[in-house]
């Protein structure tokens, strides 16, 4: 788009005009503005200008014309209109072989073609392509968004923005993923997918850009990349607070960037920006359904087998493959606090939403690296997996997987922790719901032993579950409150820990050494320490049967509120543990 030399000359107030050099370069030199000049040239003249001269000042002196000439052809300008009849009379030979020598026009204007009607004719004609080119633009604006209305994909965006600009074109993924590409190199898809690129010094990027678009919004957001041998710029699509991906293109060697592919540019990046909130939102709705589905298979008694399978089969999933339920929760690692406290947060971390969001993408990749299938959904600061894993190989599985998952987060969301408790799978009909609840069991066994691992399987827990079951039992509920409360109202008072030394202490045997080691405590601080416990418990450190009636109290008394009441257990206040 654009006024070109030939459209002006076409004009019939240039009918008695005469064109005597550069006639060949009417179809290429665009015209931005015309202007009047006389010498000294300086640097009063613009690129792409229709210049005109009287040559006042230069008469019939060749050598100054030459040098007026020479001046104006290295200023830029796209021709010269020089009005014959008054100053200077006849061009020089030698002047016009110059302007033919650099491909330059050069206009005869008979004296009486006026320059008020000549800016006038040139502005008339530049307004004249500045309107086409908007209603161009908005045709084009409005193809893109028909793309995405009526159901076209980004390979039509791509083709689009080829067939209006001629430009290869590419988009990918904020990850890099290739989504669609047209008249693109096999290298160049493989360098692209693989971030083989450079970036060119900075003279190099703004002599490939150039500094006339700087003031185009989009302009900020292209940045200019060497892959495959080729040079490739590429814009970033953003959408929602989120980047989504980035539209790359090729300028068509030795062809400038315009304002006219500025302006294709940005509705190929709007088109896309729509699609994939489009796409989002499709995706959005579909992750509800399922989302819902899975929390009802995994927190719900079943009704009817049947039909849970085959809305199953609906949503893409075989209840028939051998799977391992898998449960975790969101914490700070910091301070082991709830997920709703994170208040340290920075704003593209800081919602449950978002979090949610890494983690189900990190379940997806880690589901497809190790070759399983995996259902996923959210549950607040609970995720819950049902992974596809045979029985024999099950916890192999479950830790692969779970090493893959952490080992990506721990890079992305530094401040995130995951605990995580797993069940396998029974065979009754109620299944998923029976190894939802070990899985969480295996949880909270896991959270309140407070060991340095993450993950607790269910079948670990056996010594855990007989506690648990003892303690439903009164008079133990009572044995329990008589022995250990003493214990840990005086921790709390003096702020010491008495119920874990004796928990390290009676781990090492009863040896006070080991055990004042690994307590970093002087021999006789322990001592007192353990004088304190026989004080407070009325049992002997010496006798086997109090030792073991100690641990066994400490146990249920840690174990405390260990279910929730969803899980049909009782809180501790209604167990008198208060």
């Amino acid at each position: 788009m654009g006024v070109f030399a030939e459209q002006i000359i076409h004009a019939p107030l240039f009918a008695t005009a005469q064109v005597r050099a550069g006639e060949s370069r009417l179809k290429q030199n665009e015209v931005e503005w015309v202007s009047v000049m006389e010498t000294p040239v300086e640097n009063f003249i613009r690129e792409k200008e229709f210049v005109l001269t009287t040559g006042i000042g230069i008469g019939e002196d060749a050598d100054l014309l030459e040098k007026f000439v020479s001046d104006v052809i290295h200023s830029g300008a796209s021709m010269l209109g020089i009005a014959t009849g008054r100053h200077i009379f006849d061009i020089p030979d030698r002047v016009l072989q110059l302007a033919e020598d650099h491909g330059f026009i050069i206009v005869d204007l008979p004296w009486d073609i006026r320059f008020g009607d000549v800016i006038s004719t040139v502005l008339d004609e530049i307004n004249k392509s500045k309107q086409e080119e908007r209603q161009v633009s908005e045709e084009i604006r409005l193809d893109f968004l028909n793309q995405v209305l009526q159901e076209g994909d980004l390979q039509e965006i791509a083709e689009l923005l080829h067939r209006h600009t001629r430009m290869p074109a590419m988009i990918t993924e904020f990850d890099g993923t290739m989504r669609a590409y047209y008249d693109v190199s096999d290298e160049v898809l493989t360098a692209v997918e693989a971030k083989q690129w450079t970036r060119p010094k900075a003279y190099e990027i703004e002599q490939h850009l150039g500094a006339a678009f700087s003031e185009h919004r989009l302009h900020p957001h292209i940045f200019v990349y060497d892959t495959a041998g080729e040079r490739w710029c590429r814009v970033l699509i953003h959408t929602k607070h989120r980047k989504q991906g980035f539209v790359w293109f090729r300028l068509p060697d030795g062809k400038p960037m315009t304002w006219f592919t500025m302006n294709v540019l940005e509705h190929a990046v709007t088109a896309c920006a729509l699609f994939f909130i489009k796409e989002d939102a499709v995706e959005a709705r579909e992750i509800k359904v399922k989302d819902s589905f899975i929390l009802q298979l995994a927190k719900e008694e079943p009704d009817d087998f049947g039909v849970i399978r085959s809305k199953a089969e609906l949503l893409g999933y075989d209840l028939d493959l051998p799977y391992v339920c898998i449960v975790g929760r969101i914490h700070l690692r910091e301070d082991e606090s709830e997920f709703p406290s994170f208040h340290k947060d920075n704003p593209p971390t800081s919602s449950l939403q978002n979090v949610n969001y890494y983690i189900q993408k990190e379940i997806n990749s880690a589901a497809r690296f190790i070759g399983r299938r995996a259902m996923a959904t959210f549950d607040e600061d609970e995720v819950i997996v049902f992974l596809e894993a045979a029985y024999d190989v099950y916890t192999e599985t479950a830790n692969q997987f779970l090493d893959y998952i952490e080992r990506r987060l721990s890079d992305m969301l530094t401040e995130i922790g995951l605990r995580w408790g797993i069940s396998v799978k029974k065979e009754e009909a109620n299944g998923f719901h029976l190894s939802y609840r070990e899985a969480y069991t295996a949880l909270e066994i896991g959270i309140r032993k407070a060991e340095e691992t993450s993950r607790t399987f269910y079948k670990d827990t056996r010594i855990n579950r007989v506690l648990l079951a003892m303690s439903a039992n009164h008079d133990i509920q009572s044995l329990v409150h008589e022995i250990v409360k003493p214990l840990a109202d005086y921790d709390e008072k003096r702020q010491t820990d008495l119920i874990h030394t004796f928990m390290t202490y009676n781990r090492y045997s009863g040896n006070v050494s080991q055990t004042a080691r690994a307590l970093h405590l002087h021999r006789q601080s322990l001592l007192y320490r353990l004088r304190n416990i026989e004080s407070l418990t009325g049992l002997s450190l010496l006798e086997a049967d109090d030792v073991f009636l100690l641990e066994l109290t400490i146990r249920l008394w840690q174990l405390k509120d260990l279910q929730r009441p969803a899980l049909g257990i009782q809180s501790d206040r209604s167990r008198g543990w208060t």
